[in-house]
């Protein structure tokens, strides 16, 4: 049997290389011995009812509104859901799952209520950096250990009784107050973290696969949790500092780094326009335009260790963006085009 993982409209939802969670899903299964398949769903083409697993990512206002549109309309998530399939949806993807999110003019938008759960404005403005968060009570006690990402928005979900936080924050802001983050239903994980989260958090991208195919066998993960163990230490070490910088100058809050470069390049190979990284290990995502296409997160021949290479910040996923969300390739800060 192939395994068939669906990413949706990385075009709309793909501004933080959340893309990048389908390739660890599909890379995993393969490292075991099953067949798996990416399957890119560009915007315009119908989504596929009878995948196994569906990643929705994170995007700008105005893409997540034309996203959550084609989706209504089609219904094809709410099948597949129905018909027992694993999803990912990440920030703004959780927030399109959910009742009512907010528009791209500030107004009430409809979801698609897979989810119970409504998005609207945060009057304490974005909530960005490093975020830990602490599984709830059933998957903690899975061996699902704390969650490390990063956050990058303005919106405050509310739960309903429908939907349960996937745990509670340790470092960070989550949903709304620093209290819980995500929601989960029935085998949809909606979460705020960034990173790619599947590449920070292997265990959580195996409890997904497990949703989905089965018990699974063991693999060697000692390059993915140390990245993870690393990502804890330093998210605990700065607290979720905000920082905020324009083309490597650093902001009132932010301040230089004295440590290594951060370098523009595809594949990871520096070039000559490296620059000199803003605050390191922050672990911040700079915000951007949507990337012009997947870049190297999107090809299933990418290996997880260059996805723990691009999540611990030392890597660009293309050149247009960060995956790890420590620093902006493009050098440009702009608070007002990021999605909620």
């Amino acid at each position: 049997m192939t395994v068939t993982i669906a990413l949706v409209y990385p075009e709309l939802l793909g501004t933080y290389g959340d893309g990048g969670n389908a390739t660890v899903l599909a890379q995993r299964l393969a490292w075991r011995g099953h067949e798996a398949r990416v399957v890119t769903v560009h915007a315009g083409q119908a989504v596929p009812e009878t995948c196994e697993l569906y990643v929705v990512g994170g995007g700008e206002d105005l893409p997540q509104a034309l996203a959550a549109e084609k989706l209504r309309a089609g219904r094809a998530l709410h099948h597949a859901v129905d018909g027992g399939a694993v999803v990912l949806a990440v920030c703004a993807g959780l927030q399109i799952l959910g009742e009512r999110f907010v528009g791209p003019d500030g107004r009430p938008s409809d979801g698609l209520g897979i989810l119970d759960c409504r998005t609207t404005p945060s009057a304490r403005g974005r909530a960005i950096g490093e975020i830990l968060v602490q599984p709830a009570g059933e998957w903690a006690g899975d061996g699902l250990p704390v969650l490390s990402g990063f956050e990058n928005h303005s919106g405050v979900t509310e739960l309903g009784p429908g939907c349960r936080p996937a745990g509670s924050v340790v470092v960070g802001v989550g949903n709304q107050d620093g209290t819980v983050e995500g929601a989960v239903a029935g085998r949809v994980w909606g979460t705020y973290l960034h990173g790619p989260v599947l590449a920070r958090n292997p265990r959580l991208a195996d409890m997904l696969l497990g949703w989905a195919v089965g018990p699974l066998g063991p693999l060697d993960d000692q390059e993915p949790e140390a990245l993870h163990a690393e990502r804890c230490r330093r998210a605990r070490g700065e607290r979720g500092r905000l920082w905020r910088s324009e083309r490597g100058r650093p902001s009132e809050q932010g301040r230089r780094s004295e440590r290594g470069r951060l370098w523009r390049s595809e594949r990871g190979r520096p070039n000559e326009r490296g620059r000199r990284s803003g605050p390191a290990g922050d672990g911040r995502l700079g915000q951007n335009d949507e990337p012009s296409g997947p870049g190297p997160l999107g090809r299933a021949r990418l290996g997880t260790r260059w996805l723990c290479r691009l999540a611990s910040g030392r890597y660009l996923a293309s050149g247009r963006y960060l995956a790890s969300g420590r620093y902006l390739a493009s050098g440009r800060s702009r608070p007002g085009a990021t999605g909620r």
